[in-house]
Parts: C-alpha cells; sequence; structure tokens
C-alpha cells in the first residue's frame, strides 16, 4: 500500500513562550513565500499561554494556531503500577517498556491535529507526553532544544537514564522499545541545538542552528512582528524603560527555582545585595509562580509573560548589570554585565545534591 501524501507543510509543539519565541525566529528566517504555512500547537500543560494564540493568529506567520490539552503522565492513574521500582534492573525495566507503549497511546485522545498530514513537525521538550505519542506512532520529527545552551547545563538524557545509559539508548533509538529523550528516540530525525561545541557529550543527531544568527537575520520589519506577538502592552513597557532614564539599572531575572518561601528569601537576599547599585528591574519568569508584584511592589517589573529576549528589540532599554541563577544570559544585547550565579549559589539555599548534575556540566 502506498503512502499517502503529505498535505501540509510544518508544525510546531511548544509548551512555554520562549519556544514560541524561537518557532518565530525559525519561521521569519524563512522566504517570505513560505510564511504563513505553519501551524503553531501551544501546549497547556505546564504554560498559560492567556492570549497569546490571538496575537499569533495575527501575525500572519500561521496558518493555524491550535492549544492543544497535553497532560502528563501521572494524569493517567492506570500507569501507576508501571513506574514503580522493584524487582532489579530487568523487572524495571519490563515495566518502563510496557509503561512506554500504553503512555504513547493513552496520549491520542487530547492530540490536536493528525501529525500523519505534515511532512516536518518540530517539537520542544520531546520528553514531555508528545513525545512518547510520535513514538509510539511511529511518526519521524524533528527534536529542537528546550532553552538556550540548555544541554550544555543540563544534559537530561544522560541524568534520568543514568546506570545502563548506552543500553538504554540502544532500546530507545534502535529497537523503540522505551523512550530516550533529546535525540535518542527511534523517531527523532535529528534535534536542533544552539551550539554543539558547548555539550559534552554530543549525540550524532545534534545539528547546530545558532539562536543569535536567526536574531541577527532579522529585519525591523520581523522585530515588529515579534512585539506585536509577545508584549500584550507596549506602552507600559516603553514606559518602564523611560522611568528609569539616566539610572544604572540592575535586572533580575527570577526563576522556578525551589520551593516558594525558599525562592522568596532568594530574590529579597539578591535584591539587597544588588539595591545599592542601581534601580532594580526584576523579570520574572513566565513560570514563576511567586506573587513579585505583591511581594516586591516597589519595584519596576516587566511582564513575566514576555520572553527577557524581547528586550533586546527596544533600543532605549540598557542595564548595567543582569543577574541570573541558571537562566542562560549570552542571548542578552542590553547589559554591560552578566551574572549567572549557579549550582554554588544555590547551595547556600538547597540540598547541594540537587545540584550536582550542574556541577558536572
Amino acid at each position: 500500500m502506498s503512502k499517502q501524501p503529505k498535505t501540509k507543510d510544518r508544525i510546531y509543539v511548544c509548551h512555554t513562550h520562549y519556544h514560541a519565541y524561537v518557532t518565530f525566529l525559525k519561521e521569519l528566517n524563512r522566504p517570505r513565500q513560505e510564511q504563513g504555512r505553519a501551524t503553531l500547537v501551544l501546549s497547556r500543560m505546564s504554560s498559560d499561554f492567556e492570549t497569546f494564540k490571538e496575537r499569533a493568529e495575527k501575525s500572519g506567520l500561521f496558518c493555524e494556531v491550535l492549544e492543544y490539552d497535553e497532560k502528563r503522565q501521572s494524569a493517567y492513574p492506570e500507569l501507576d503500577r508501571y513506574t514503580a521500582e522493584g524487582g532489579g534492573i530487568l523487572g524495571n525495566m519490563l515495566r518502563r517498556i510496557i509503561m512506554t507503549k500504553k503512555f504513547g497511546r493513552l496520549c491520542e485522545r487530547d492530540i490536536p491535529t493528525d501529525f500523519t498530514q505534515y511532512k516536518d513537525i518540530y517539537v520542544f521538550c520531546d520528553i514531555d507526553p508528545i513525545g512518547y505519542y510520535l513514538n509510539w506512532k511511529h511518526i519521524p520529527y524533528h527534536a529542537v532544544e528546550d532553552g538556550l545552551n540548555t544541554l550544555k547545563y543540563s544534559d537530561d538524557a544522560r541524568y534520568d537514564n543514568r546506570g545502563f545509559f548506552r543500553l538504554k539508548a540502544f532500546m530507545s533509538s534502535c529497537l523503540n522499545l522505551i523512550f530516550v529523550q533529546n535525540g535518542y528516540g527511534r523517531y527523532c530525525i535529528d534535534m536542533e541545538v544552539n551550539d554543539i561545541s558547548a555539550i559534552e557529550y554530543p549525540c550524532k543527531k545534534y545539528v547546530e542552528v545558532s539562536r543569535q544568527v536567526l536574531t541577527e537575520n532579522l529585519t525591523e520589519k520581523d522585530k515588529k512582528v515579534i512585539l506585536r506577538a509577545f508584549v500584550r502592552d507596549i506602552d507600559t513597557i516603553e514606559r518602564q524603560i523611560r522611568e528609569g532614564t539616566g539610572a544604572q539599572k540592575i535586572l533580575i531575572l527570577t526563576e522556578p527555582l525551589c520551593d516558594l518561601q525558599t525562592r522568596e528569601r532568594i530574590f529579597r537576599d539578591l535584591i539587597e545585595q544588588y539595591h545599592r547599585e542601581g534601580q532594580i528591574y526584576l523579570k520574572p519568569h513566565p513560570r514563576d509562580e511567586l506573587d513579585y508584584r505583591k511581594l516586591f511592589a516597589e519595584y519596576c517589573q516587566f511582564d513575566a509573560k514576555m520572553p527577557m529576549e524581547i528586550l533586546n528589540f527596544f533600543p532605549d532599554f540598557h542595564v548595567r548589570k543582569v543577574v541570573s541563577v541558571f537562566t542562560e544570559v549570552k542571548a542578552i544585547q542590553f547589559a554591560d554585565e552578566m551574572i549567572m550565579l549557579g549550582a554554588d549559589f544555590m547551595d547556600r539555599y538547597e540540598d547541594p545534591s540537587r545540584h550536582a548534575q550542574m556541577k558536572r556540566s
């Protein structure tokens, strides 16, 4: 039986606003005649996209924008028996093989479109249920690095499968008995990463797609398309920038770290440390649930839903320092100095064993 021809061009499965931002970069780097023919899928599993769907539709870059009610493994109690430890490596592996197939099948009920109709499928975070589904259905796809240089700091495929990693990778990439993310899935064609040279253990499927180059290729018209899509209230952003004119600015990037009580203490300590050096600006992370507007109302705060890279497109915005804990800051073009505090800093607030993988990277 001959295969049915694929009738649609491209589809992107995004789990965060940053994923959507990278998708915009990729589409805007395509020839004009190819734009407007892709499908954008917004998974609501880990992010609240609020009104972003409507703004993405108005951008003209996509033929359709779909919402996806993706569900975590924990949403299916029938899988619980297959995730319990016990019976040694053979027992654990047998349960994992069964769980992999059952999970992929259970995901089908929530799939928002027919993926078999697309010539190219791009998935951010293929360890999420969509990856299990595509591998269960034997649908080839392209994986895309979750964040900027994520694999430099956190090689989750190796860490999640430590102990017999090569065997597990073989069982995933060659036999499709289990599923290993980030380039080791049987039906993962390749995985786009920002910088292969930064990754300690490159996979043969990694292909380098520099996000800096994608950004540098943007025209002024392209940047306006991005601003209209990702900035809910551009007048407020511009006013916040003008209010700090002439002052030394320190931008602190928040992150969804640890428990909320500890997280509040972390950012109170950082504000206390840096407020003497200049005017504090906060950029809450899109998935950070701490109420910064209530707890730190005296400080200027940018829209949490907006990826921080969007600030690069405001020519009048410049800061003396950007401070982050784990967020990669190399994409920032508006700062004199960028500080990434890292695992040693977090050791002051949490059990250091939680950050062991970060230290090995």
